[in-house]
């Protein structure tokens, strides 16, 4: 790729694309008022190695948001007013002004040594701040005459040591003079019951009026009422006019320390201009990231071939507005190459043929804007001189001029400006004018930047441009699926295969009479209407490929799915029936061991040997021992806690069971037993554990004489039961 190149992409193109809302949704991202406005005027670069710059700037500064090594905040307050001041000779900057540029001084040296000290991890950003200067020099000297609280500090210069001492001293002396006058005409009763105020920010006495000559001084004012006066004490007001002479004198000490210090910062202007820019910069490669981050965006790879391959791409505008909205955006996946240098887009309106138009043509907008784009990994995107458009209603109200004269208009721009560097984006290609007219001429220039080698995603309802995609080999038809049956769009761009525009299934679906429809077809040339049935056949047998594709995919996840779920359980009984085997092998030591002690203990009965009793037991407990492994106590206390887990959930399933019979006892007691036959003289009966049947001879007193034939029996009612009624 030629470096050189200057790239020129026209304000229409923008305009069309609605670039405008990026720039607008980008500055929403900045921090500063500098950087909003700066961002608002983000447009494609016209150098190819700058562009390339400020790529890598805006993807190091969204890896920052996944590491630990976060860029420092950017935030500064404009120092637009104090560079002006500082251009002009003579003046001074006031102390906001100074704490306003030591705040932005402190933020440039905090980016610029954290980018030194991980300039591996943000070498482009690492080498975009090299230029401007690290340095303390304005903090400091700022540091010597402002303290922390924005007040000029007593030592800035010696003078001003020297008036700011005379004045606490002469103010001690006012606070001593008055409060003695104060005493002095209060104990003689001169004054009032408030004894004082303030009056011009000066203390004074309150002096009842008929004393105002007996107290010396001068009138400052007096009550509403004409009650009081208020004085300043005589001895008072001479200090307050030294008072006042030094505080002007003080006040010209700080101007001359604010000019010297204002004139030493003038020799840092260019600095502070560097400091301001750098940090409008940064601020607007934040905002990118930020808005980068806000739809999943990446860096493709940006190939020095001529090719544009976006899998899974989504339109920034319309994937933000469905993500607040809380709606899927449904992702588009596009190749142009040399070999596939033109797609022509065809169906019916309203199935996303603009909009897929649309993201193209934003995301090589975005791209070229140094900014990232929402596509998956694997995308690959190369750079354009130029983006041609003609998107959306382009009649010119202010020329007079209609739609198809418009068009005309721009399609001998695009004659002008097509070349193999040019990417050209035209939405519903040829209307505006005569169907075969106008079909003819937008074939001719469909030609011609073919031969230009220029890349072109068009939309268009035209058979002919269909025709022509289908004949050149290095043009592509292209449709939006539909849903065969219910005509919804599915949002799915399949290339290869021209798209029906549905016309007369649409106005079938809308309940326009099928006589009409029939009418209408027979209208236009057979050759026609054939052509458009058959692209619509094709395309309802890809779209119920594509569902049965789909279909077939999810039954696989299902089935895998399922299978893993089985393993699982598979393992969780095998790791149980395990344990259990430990249990009931553990259990069964412990019976044999219980016999073995139970038949020493029968045998100590019998012959009361003691020591032949501790000998045997002995030797039983060493056989056992033998038998055991060497563990250490943790292992041990391992192996109870397991041991106790397992008989615990042995015990628990037990437990399940017992209730479970327990349960089932219950019901069957509290089920109500079916009503007892009431038994008469012929019956044929017999006992309930009993299969000898005989006929009832007699009944008396709850007992029933039972004649089996060869024998009688007295036998209680209760215990019969009957088999058949006396016919």
């Amino acid at each position: 790729m030629n470096n050189n190149r200057v790239i020129n992409i026209h304000q229409k193109t923008l305009d069309d694309l609605e670039f405008s809302t990026v720039q607008s949704q980008l500055s929403e991202h900045c921090i500063t008022n500098l950087g909003k406005e700066s961002a608002l005027k983000v447009v494609p670069f016209s150098e190819i190695e700058i562009l390339k710059r400020e790529l890598t700037y805006t993807n190091e500064y969204l890896s920052s948001f996944d590491n630990d090594n976060r860029i420092p905040n950017h935030g500064f307050e404009a120092l637009t007013k104090e560079i002006k001041l500082l251009k002009i000779e003579n003046t001074y900057l006031e102390v906001n002004s100074l704490q306003k540029i030591v705040s932005t001084s402190l933020t440039a040296n905090t980016i610029l040594k954290f980018l030194e000290k991980f300039k591996e991890y943000y070498k482009n950003l690492y080498h975009l701040s090299q230029p401007i200067d690290h340095t303390t020099n304005i903090i400091e000297q700022v540091d010597v005459v402002v303290d922390r609280f924005g007040d000029i500090k007593d030592n800035a210069s010696p003078a001003l040591a020297i008036l700011r001492k005379t004045i606490t001293s002469l103010r001690t002396k006012i606070n001593t003079s008055f409060s003695s006058a104060l005493n002095k005409y209060h104990n003689l009763e001169y004054l009032d019951d408030i004894r004082e105020s303030v009056v011009e920010n000066k203390r004074v006495l309150a002096v009842k009026s008929m004393y105002r000559r007996k107290v010396k001084g001068a009138i400052m004012g007096g009550s509403k009422t004409g009650s009081i006066v208020y004085i300043e004490p005589e001895t008072t007001l001479n200090y307050s006019r030294e008072l006042n002479n030094l505080e002007y004198e003080e006040k010209e000490e700080v101007i001359k320390i604010l000019k010297e210090l204002t004139d030493y910062i003038r020799l840092f202007l260019p600095l502070l201009n560097q400091y301001q820019e750098f940090l409008i910069k940064i601020d607007v490669i934040s905002a990118k990231a930020k808005y980068a981050r806000s739809m999943n965006a990446i860096l493709p790879e940006i190939s020095e071939e001529r090719c544009i391959y976006l899998r899974d791409a989504y339109h920034p505008l319309l994937y933000l507005t469905n993500t607040e909205k809380g709606e899927k955006t449904f992702p588009q996946t596009i190749e142009l190459a040399d070999d596939a240098r033109i797609i022509v887009i065809s169906g019916p309106n309203a199935g996303g043929k603009s909009i897929t138009l649309k993201t193209v043509g934003l995301l090589q907008v975005l791209l070229q804007s140094g900014m990232l784009v929402p596509v998956h990994e694997r995308s690959k995107m190369s750079l354009f001189d130029r983006i041609l458009s003609d998107i959306g209603d382009n009649q010119s109200i202010e020329n007079h001029l209609s739609t198809y004269s418009y068009r005309l208009k721009q399609m001998n721009y695009f004659l002008r400006k097509c070349n193999k560097n040019t990417l050209f984006l035209i939405d519903e290609f040829g209307t505006g004018s005569d169907p075969e007219l106008g079909g003819s001429l937008a074939e001719a220039f469909l030609e011609v930047f073919y031969d230009r080698k220029a890349f072109g995603i068009i939309t268009t309802h035209y058979s002919n441009l269909k025709l022509l995609a289908n004949e050149l080999p290095y043009m592509h038809n292209a449709n939006m699926l539909f849903n065969e049956r219910t005509l919804e769009p599915i949002f799915k761009l399949v290339i290869g295969q021209a798209g029906s525009s549905f016309t007369f299934e649409v106005a079938q679906k809308n309940g326009i009479p099928y006589s009409l429809i029939n009418k209408a077809k027979k209208k236009i040339e057979r050759g026609k209407v054939r052509f458009d049935a058959t692209i619509a056949k094709l395309q309802k047998q890809r779209s119920r490929l594509e569902r049965t594709e789909q279909s077939l995919k999810e039954n696989e996840k299902k089935k895998q799915s399922e299978a893993d779920k089985l393993e699982e359980i598979n393992q969780k009984v095998q790791k149980k029936l395990e344990s259990f085997q430990e249990l009931y092998d553990s259990n069964q030591r412990l019976i044999y061991l219980g016999q073995k002690v139970n038949d020493l203990a029968d045998k100590f009965q019998n012959n009361n040997k003691k020591r032949e009793l501790m000998s045997e037991l002995f030797r039983l407990i060493q056989i056992e021992n033998s038998k055991k492994k060497k563990v250490s106590a943790k292992q041990k206390r391992v192996e109870k806690a397991k041991e106790a887990q397992i008989k615990k959930e042995a015990e628990k399933k037990v437990n399940l069971i017992r209730q479970k019979k327990k349960k089932a006892k219950q019901k069957q007691k509290e089920k109500p037993l079916p009503p007892k036959p009431v038994l008469k003289i012929g019956d044929r009966v017999r006992m309930h554990d009993g299969r000898a049947i005989g006929s009832i001879d007699e009944i008396k007193k709850g007992k029933a004489i039972v004649n089996y034939g060869i024998f009688t029996t007295n036998v209680n009612i209760d215990l019969l039961e009957l088999v058949e009624v006396k016919k």
